[in-house]
């Protein structure tokens, strides 16, 4: 089983590597590569997509490696390959990015992705620490996971899913924030679950485990 780290230019993936290929060990579940090669990502029974920064230079930076996108999208799309996006790799997965400009997604999830505004301006954006998960939906992705486990989050923007059955855990930070969405063979974790420590590595783990 191959697992493919997508490296596209969008913030070191060091941490991700680490925990990805740590739990593959712990799993049996075969080799972590961290890649850029649509090849690789074409034969890849996994495919995760990180992102780091704001939503349209990420966009800009996958479309500039030919053939990249396109071998992801088929294997996802088409040949139902376990999805996971992170960060700003999940915002990808809405119809439209709102950060500084609207960019089209890859609209896998119906959605936009906008800028966090708390009703109490006290919080300050970018919502960055620790926050404790509410439990929405359901999903393998959480084996073991409960309402009031925490992750780690850093973003200014965040996703607001169209179908509330795709959101499959918020936090709260002056108003609900998206914290994992999901359907079919895809997932996305808004936060880093590899700064995530324990909850973190069950989540990749449990993706790494996941048959949809």
């Amino acid at each position: 089983m191959l697992t493919a780290l997508v490296d596209y230019d969008s913030g070191n993936l060091h941490s991700a590597q680490k925990a990805f290929q740590r739990m593959a060990l712990e799993t049996g579940r075969g080799e972590v590569v961290v890649t850029s090669s649509p090849d690789v990502v074409a034969r890849a029974d996994r495919i995760v997509l990180p992102g780091d920064g704001a939503f349209p230079a990420c966009k800009r930076q996958l479309a500039e490696y030919s053939g990249l996108f396109e071998a992801i999208s088929e294997a996802v799309t088409e040949r139902g390959r376990p999805f996971l996006g992170i960060c700003v790799g999940m915002q990808m997965m809405a119809t439209w990015g709102r950060e500084y400009k609207d960019v089209k997604g890859f609209d896998w999830i119906g959605g936009d992705v906008v800028r966090i505004d708390p009703a109490d301006k006290a919080l300050k954006v970018p919502h960055m620490g620790w926050n404790d998960l509410v439990i929405d939906q359901p999903h393998a992705l959480l084996d073991g996971i409960s309402t009031g486990d925490h992750a780690y989050f850093v973003h200014s923007y965040h996703f607001q899913v169209r179908d509330a059955a795709e959101r499959l855990a918020h936090v709260e930070y002056g108003q609900d924030i998206t914290a994992i969405i999901g359907r079919d063979n895809m997932v996305g974790m808004q936060f880093h679950p590899e700064k995530s420590q324990a909850n973190g590595l069950r989540m990749i783990a449990n993706f790494l485990k996941w048959a949809p």
